[in-house]
């Protein structure tokens, strides 16, 4: 612990495992859910809980309530299930992950979940040197030397990074993860955002450097789009009731939030999930309007209208404000959804026939303060068959691409992948794409972020029923929020809260 406290370990780049959306590649197929529906005109159904989205949390909210001996009917705008969970399927016969990937220490839900349906992990490659690209100048480093997972950067960053990184982890320890906005401090940090925390503290550029890097690979947001409350919390957030969340966990690969990856691709999950509720999920079933009936709820979708007595939304905020509501949602929710956007991510998969990287000694992470991908990871499978370079496109690099032809983004991903690996790095096997803002039921990722104001005066209608409605979602966890596992925390949460308003009816 002493050395965590004294030494920064900020770019091992976070990798939220939660992403968004599903809009593949052209020609890439993505997995849907064996035994799922699809819509049919005039289809009714009534069942006691109508779930909106077939996420990791919708989907194990559904699980959770039929084995309370519930009906459930769970409604998918898309032709898939996993939300912000996708496989991209290769021309090689492989699969990458094009949305929630990796998972780590005190993320036990998601863990137990994955181990129930049978489905492995394995760990992230993190065997050779990263890479540092800074100032035009290519730094290859340990990560298990005496500074660990540090850039080598100059020794009055380093120190400087120390202080802050050590100052946020205490900061965040005020954070109440159910309602940061009851913290002692909460309007304070509320009314400031990150990157004015940064100035004032970051004082060395090279220090302030890594921490925008950080702060970039783990909200796919710029320092000064986040409420320096909203970034306490996320830290909090990154462990469990018996883990104070750290920093560290959310930038490390080993013993962090990158450390394992799931064989077979990790929409295996929501598959394999969505597999045990057969035609109870519905694909293709976008959800139009929900409106109150006498004691019940009309949930009206593309196809399919289902009657209900409860309802679960799980989906992101903004979409979850797509959907009409009779009669109208309070204004503390509707104005809370209209300040939640989501942050701004792209993924770029190019694949080689060998991980070529590694026989130079790299492990495939990058560390860039320049060009359209400043952080990369090894997205090889577990036997190395073939090589897969990954690289997160985030903020405002993914936005100013928004509008680019695919054969622009792979142009610009690989000159970068060039700088860092060589001309080996030009000529890939193939090449997949994942832009998540343009993506229509989730425009953006890993998750919902909150500007400065937000959580102090809206946070209270996060899980807040409205009548029968109840929120899920990644966005409503304690712990874990925008990963992979706080989705399913939220999915268990509800179900429970679901049950209990169930049998006082």
């Amino acid at each position: 612990m002493a050395r965590e406290r004294q030494l920064p370990r900020l770019p091992q780049l976070s990798r939220r495992s939660l992403l968004g959306g599903a809009a593949a590649a052209a020609g890439a197929a993505t997995l849907t859910a064996t035994g799922a529906g699809t819509a049919s005109a005039a289809s009714t159904r009534t069942v006691d809980v109508a779930i909106v989205g077939a996420g990791l949390a919708g989907l194990t909210a559904a699980r959770d309530l039929v084995a309370a001996g519930r009906s459930v009917a769970v409604l998918e705008a898309r032709d898939r299930v996993g939300g912000r969970v996708v496989g991209l399927n290769l021309a090689n016969g492989g699969v990458t992950e094009g949305g929630g990937e990796f998972i780590g220490p005190t993320q036990d839900r998601i863990k137990a979940l994955a181990d129930s349906l049978g489905v492995q992990t394995f760990a992230t490659y993190n065997t050779g040197n990263n890479l540092l690209y800074k100032d035009g100048k290519k730094t290859p480093y340990t990560t298990d030397g005496i500074l660990g997972a540090v850039p080598p950067i100059d020794a009055a960053g380093l120190a400087n990074a120390a202080i802050v990184q050590a100052t946020l982890d205490d900061l965040a320890k005020q954070i109440p993860v159910a309602a940061p906005w009851t913290a002692a401090k909460a309007d304070e940090w509320d009314r400031q955002t990150f990157e004015t925390w940064l100035r004032a503290n970051a004082v060395v550029p090279s220090a302030k450097f890594l921490f925008d890097v950080a702060c970039t690979s783990i909200f796919s947001a710029e320092p000064r789009e986040l409420s320096f409350l909203f970034v306490l919390f996320y830290i909090a957030a990154a462990g469990d009731a018996s883990h104070p969340g750290t920093l560290e966990r959310l930038t490390e690969t080993a013993n962090g939030a990158q450390e394992l990856r799931f064989v077979g691709g990790s929409q295996l999950v929501p598959v394999k999930l969505a597999a045990t509720l057969g035609d109870r999920v519905v694909l293709n079933a976008p959800v139009r309007t929900i409106a109150r009936s006498g004691g019940d709820h009309v949930v009206t979708a593309d196809g399919i209208t289902v009657t209900a007595k409860k309802v679960v939304v799980a989906v992101p905020p903004p979409i979850a404000a797509r959907i009409s509501y009779d009669p109208l949602l309070p204004a503390a929710r509707d104005q809370l959804t209209q300040r939640l956007p989501m942050a701004s991510v792209g993924k770029a998969i190019a694949i080689y026939d060998t991980p070529f990287w590694r026989a130079d000694g790299l492990n495939g992470q990058v560390v860039s303060d320049t060009g359209v991908i400043s952080s990369t990871f090894d997205n090889s499978p577990p036997d190395a068959s073939y090589g897969a370079l990954m690289g997160f496109i985030e903020a405002d690099e993914a936005r100013k691409l928004d509008a680019a032809s695919e054969a622009e983004v792979r142009a610009a991903v690989l000159k970068d992948y060039v700088t860092y690996f060589g001309e080996k790095a030009a000529s890939p096997t193939s090449f997949v794409l994942q832009r998540w803002n343009n993506e229509a039921y989730t425009r953006g990722g890993p998750v919902s972020i909150a500007a400065p104001g937000v959580l102090t005066q809206y946070g209270p209608a996060l899980r807040r029923p409205v009548g029968g409605i109840h929120w899920a979602g990644t966005e409503t966890s304690t712990y874990w929020m925008g990963f992979m596992d706080g989705a399913v925390r939220s999915g268990e949460r509800v179900a429970k809260e679901v049950l209990e308003a169930l049998e006082a009816l």
